[in-house]
């Protein structure tokens, strides 16, 4: 199994990157985590800086990968710089918590609204899952809303490197990793469930002696295996 860490556009304000994730399985499965900023991104926030032929589809293609090659898409959720491309990959089976997706559908959260067009797109096969999920061996869906309701963060197996805990935005930076001080972030929606999630991911992090990916951290990104690169 490999999993690529895949940087598609960068937040100007602090160098951090707006990722997405491949992981491919011994047995042949792609399975995306997020896809991005969208290519055509007028009307979404910034200011964020995404260089020509960094979108999610043309790094898939630096490693052979096309959007029909794409089996699941993971949707940790549907925030702008998440959700951006899920209308690229019209053949993949996305797969998101049904809590997130109830409140996306009912309009409750105006962020979620500036990519509809892409998570929302006819024909996209959408499967719903309830807190922790099992989607294909050694890869496991993680629950952890806060930052939204229904956020998913993956726990991946990976042979060599061992587990590796992808946070996404339950905890965007190792210096937001303490449950008691860490800073929440204004599109933290619930800073309860925030902190409690961030406690969760703490405490399975250190029960399979995972390393932690997050989601934004410059520091940590500038250190990481990432594209083309990749750890197995």
């Amino acid at each position: 199994m490999r999993l690529y860490l895949i940087p598609v556009a960068e937040i100007a304000a602090t160098g951090g990157p707006v990722p997405v994730y491949l992981i491919r399985t011994d047995e042949g499965a792609n399975v995306l985590v997020d896809t991005g900023y969208a290519r055509d991104r007028a009307g979404l926030p910034g200011p964020v800086k995404a260089e020509p032929g960094a979108d999610v589809v043309s790094r898939l293609a630096g490693l052979g990968v096309r959007p029909d090659d794409v089996h699941y898409v993971v949707c940790s959720h549907f925030d702008p710089d998440h959700a951006g491309n899920h209308d690229a990959f019209p053949s993949a089976e996305f797969v998101v918590q049904r809590r997130h997706d109830e409140l996306a559908r009912s309009r409750a959260v105006p962020r979620l609204e500036m990519c509809r067009a892409s998570w929302d797109h006819p024909g996209l096969k959408y499967s719903l899952v309830d807190g922790d999920t099992e989607l294909v061996p050694g890869v496991e869906l993680v629950e952890s809303s806060g930052h939204v309701e229904g956020h998913q963060s993956v726990l991946v197996r990976l042979p060599e490197t061992g587990p590796v805990l992808l946070a996404v935005d339950a905890v965007p930076e190792q210096a937001a990793a303490d449950p008691a001080t860490r800073r929440i972030y204004p599109f933290d929606l619930d800073e309860q469930a925030t902190r409690a999630s961030t406690a969760r991911l703490a405490r399975l992090a250190r029960d399979e002696k995972a390393l932690v990916v997050y989601g934004h951290d410059a520091r940590q990104w500038r250190d990481l295996r990432t594209w083309p690169g990749y750890l197995s």
